[in-house]
């Protein structure tokens, strides 16, 4: 007889087990991902996120893919948090476009309480219009992650970006440990986690893989896994690295299928960089989750109307609101295992 918990992803992978997976066949990997994707998901639906940058600029952080380090010379503008009335005027606009998620980013090290107050109150209002809410604004004290928690957030968005061991190669200001310690403080005031990685910042192919395996053996899988490709920003440390092989960064997704089947894997960064055609296979290898729209916080993002030609082309469909915990395609092989009794 199934369980619930027969329908509860593993949390225990190996590192070798991650790199059998990689290593698998290309043909035998994306057919292994695409069947674990139709038990988990219906194949036809994407989901559809949108992303603001709410305060852009001037952080103190030394990310080294990020132009918004007050570090860098990227000819990104520092701009203080917007008003709400403007938020709620672009969360409209995302909404009429066929956005179910609205994102709020702000680049700060860690948010003061009267920043986290502010936002709360954004993120109630955008709840108010009926949408699903996301932010991401660095790193959250209890006390913080508590408070928007009770504001109605229900994702926070924290990337742990590469593996542990490559971690200290990108970023020196804060530790691969805080980025955990974040994602514990807000598993802790029950909000969903959104959660993924860069590839393409210079890390080898086992970071890829333990990046992987970190992500699939947290305490509870993230709701959301973005799996961004590097946008090598003019002025960045990363500036000039390789470009992220096409066929690499749709093995990267189909691992990520197979290892969180019921996370919704998005493509977020770097989509303006990739083909109608690789896009495409990552669909096929399991990514459902787009983030749309004309800019990721600073970066170039392809336009709504490109994605949405795009999935017409492809037979795919936005995601319908309040689908994205997952929660309704458990319930279904529930009831028909009991059924079959």
């Amino acid at each position: 007889m199934i369980t619930p918990a027969d329908l509860t992803p593993r949390t225990d992978w190996t590192v070798d087990e991650v790199r059998a997976l990689w290593e698998m066949p290309f043909n035998d990997l994306l057919f292994k991902a695409q069947s674990i994707h139709r038990e988990n998901f219906d194949p036809h639906e994407v989901q559809i996120s949108t992303l603001l940058s709410i305060k852009t600029g001037a952080c103190p952080e030394d990310c080294s893919y990020c132009p918004q380090s007050v570090r860098f010379d990227t000819n990104v503008n520092s701009e203080p948090l917007m008003d709400i009335d403007a938020v709620l005027a672009n969360a409209r606009a995302a909404k009429d476009k066929g956005a179910t998620r609205f994102c709020m980013g702000a680049a700060y090290r860690s948010p003061k309480p009267k920043q986290v107050t502010q936002i709360a109150e954004m993120v109630k209002a955008v709840g108010e219009l009926g949408m699903e809410t996301c932010a991401t604004l660095g790193m959250l004290t209890p006390e913080a992650a508590e408070e928007l928690k009770d504001a109605g957030l229900d994702y926070y968005n924290h990337n742990i970006d590469s593996s542990e061991n490559f971690y200290d190669k990108i970023i020196t200001t804060r530790t691969f440990q805080h980025r955990l310690d974040t994602l514990k403080n807000v598993r802790d005031a029950g909000m969903k986690i959104c959660c993924g990685g860069i590839i393409g910042m210079g890390e080898a192919e086992q970071d890829r893989i333990e990046l992987l395996q970190t992500l699939a053996t947290m305490p509870e899988q993230p709701s959301s896994v973005p799996i961004n490709q590097l946008v090598a920003v003019k002025g960045t440390p990363l500036e000039g690295v390789d470009e992220v092989d096409g066929i690499d960064f749709v093995r990267t997704i189909a691992v990520a299928r197979i290892l969180m089947p019921q996370s919704h894997v998005r493509l977020s960064a770097g989509r303006t960089e990739m083909s109608d055609e690789t896009q495409a296979m990552c669909f096929f290898a399991g990514a459902n989750s787009i983030f749309y729209g004309e800019k990721l916080l600073t970066t170039e993002n392809p336009e709504a109307d490109d994605d949405m030609a795009l999935m017409t082309r492809l037979g795919l469909r936005p995601e319908a609101p309040n689908k994205c915990d997952n929660k309704d395609v458990i319930e279904q092989k529930l009831e028909q295992v009991r059924q079959s009794a």
